[in-house]
């Protein structure tokens, strides 16, 4: 985790938050989160990647709600705040390594670390910003637009990433995707 680019610690504080995470390995197409399950732990990703998608009940088709690298979080955030069921499916895109912390550790970690607090809070700052913009593109802008967002603010997703994922995340289809991506290379 990059804590240290957004709070000081001191060496004590870094040992024991250390204390509160443990690294998980996961393998490719294993869920960390199903839809109706309890999200019993915030997963920061290490290695690897994830999408996060639920089912869409009309269609019956997968719909992408996130997708996840490394430095990334992967984690149904209401679920592991209120403990409550998840509304989507969290899965292993590929072998990958999470820290995961339990709900209990997270609110022991906060207790005892005051200075995680202010770390969290810029950190779901940001998440909420990403949301907001994501919202803004989705709605504001045509297929092509929200595509050149996308690509302009998630080049790493954009190479990673199976075609036919981005063109869920971008609510288009994927043969709609590679004539956009074949547009865009002659230009």
């Amino acid at each position: 985790m990059k804590i240290k680019e957004i709070i000081t610690l001191s060496q004590d504080e870094e040992i024991n938050i250390s204390k509160y995470w443990k690294l998980k390995a996961i393998n490719k197409n294993e869920f960390l989160l199903r839809n109706g399950d309890v999200c019993k732990y915030d997963n920061y990703i290490v290695e690897g990647s994830f999408k996060a998608f639920r089912i869409n009940e009309e269609t019956g088709k997968e719909e992408i709600i996130f997708l996840a690298i490394e430095d990334w979080w992967a984690s149904d955030l209401e679920s592991f705040s209120n403990q409550t069921d998840s509304y989507f499916n969290i899965q292993a895109l590929e072998n990958s390594k999470v820290l995961q912390i339990s709900k209990i550790s997270f609110d022991n970690m906060l207790e005892k670390i005051p200075k995680m607090e202010k770390f969290f809070r810029i950190i779901l700052q940001n998440y909420l910003t990403t949301i907001q913009k994501r919202f803004l593109t989705y709605n504001s802008n045509n297929a092509e637009k929200r595509y050149l967002e996308f690509i302009s603010q998630y080049s790493k997703l954009n190479e990673r990433m199976p075609q036919y994922l981005i063109a869920s995340f971008l609510g288009i289809t994927p043969e709609f995707l590679s004539n956009l991506k074949k547009k865009n290379n002659k230009s």
